[in-house]
């Protein structure tokens, strides 16, 4: 027999309800924060397979990228598909999230990455750049918000 979830709590009609209603790991916040942020896609060609297939080398890359870029941590997971072959891994950050997606058989690394606030992506990339040595790369950076966007 499944076990019986408790009744849902009624929707909440305001903003400062749905504060009080919110799950107990989400941290009301006093002021708004507004949704902007840049969002770097890197093409990163002609990298070393080794370190394109090596899952916890990635892992702790991207991590101080992200520490570098001034960002908070919350989790991160790698996934190796195999000796020798690609990951692809998350570093969730409060200010968003930094991923890679790796295939060693070609050397091609796809980097993305997007901050909001202060954190700056720029010094993240620069320090994946640096450890991974691409021999070619194509930078795209996006500035992301709500202005200007209607329904």
């Amino acid at each position: 027999m499944a076990a019986q979830l408790p009744p849902a709590p009624p929707a909440p009609t305001t903003a400062s309800a749905l504060a009080v209603s919110a799950p107990h790991h989400v941290v009301a916040q006093a002021q708004a924060h507004a949704p902007a942020g840049t969002h770097v896609l890197a093409d990163l060609n002609g990298i070393d397979a080794a370190r394109l297939s090596d899952s916890a080398f990635l892992e702790t890359l991207l991590r101080e990228a992200a520490t570098s870029a001034g960002a908070q941590i919350l989790f991160s997971h790698f996934h190796g598909f195999g000796d020798g072959q690609g990951v692809t891994g998350v570093v969730l950050l409060a200010e968003s999230h930094i991923t890679i997606h790796t295939w060693p058989e070609c050397g091609f690394a796809a980097a993305d990455i997007f901050m909001c606030g202060s954190a700056q992506p720029e010094l993240a990339l620069a320090l994946i750049a640096k450890a991974l040595q691409p021999n070619a790369t194509r930078i795209q950076s996006l500035h992301r918000s709500s202005t200007g966007v209607t329904a």
